[in-house]
């Protein structure tokens, strides 16, 4: 995927790395787009991985996530047109909110939506913010 994004769009920056070790500085970023990226991270992650959320996003920075609603893991070994090995994770919008909320960001917008015709689960967003007047948490 990346080699695909250099390939088309040379004139922006792209990195790989972990959502749980964010190579940015503390309240760095204006937003943060974790579209469908926290479906393959283990739910017993997720706390760390907002706490770098909250870390990297400046006051009033935005975090928009999308995921795949549900409460179960799902092992995949063919997908994307060849076979793979790997975790996909329906998870629950209010435990997320209530996650974000313990790593110091405030949901204000949610949705959950039912799937369309290409999907098979209800499909879940949401828009956060880091809490007013709070500093970083750490874990």
């Amino acid at each position: 995927m990346i080699e695909v994004a250099c390939r088309d769009h040379p004139d922006l920056r792209f990195e790989v790395g972990s959502m749980k070790a964010l190579i940015r500085d503390n309240a760095s970023l204006g937003g943060l787009v974790a579209w469908y990226s926290i479906i393959h991270t283990p739910p017993e992650d997720l706390p760390m991985t907002f706490d770098e959320f909250r870390r990297v996003l400046a006051p009033g920075g935005q975090l928009l996530l999308a995921f795949q609603v549900g409460d179960e893991r799902r092992h995949l070994e063919h997908a994307y047109g060849h076979a793979v090995s790997l975790d996909a994770y329906r998870l629950s919008p209010t435990r997320i909110v209530d996650q974000l909320r313990e790593a110091g960001l405030s949901a204000y917008a949610t949705l959950q939506r039912d799937p369309d015709s290409s999907e098979r689960v209800p499909q879940g967003f949401i828009v956060a913010r880091p809490t007013t007047g709070e500093s970083t948490p750490a874990r």
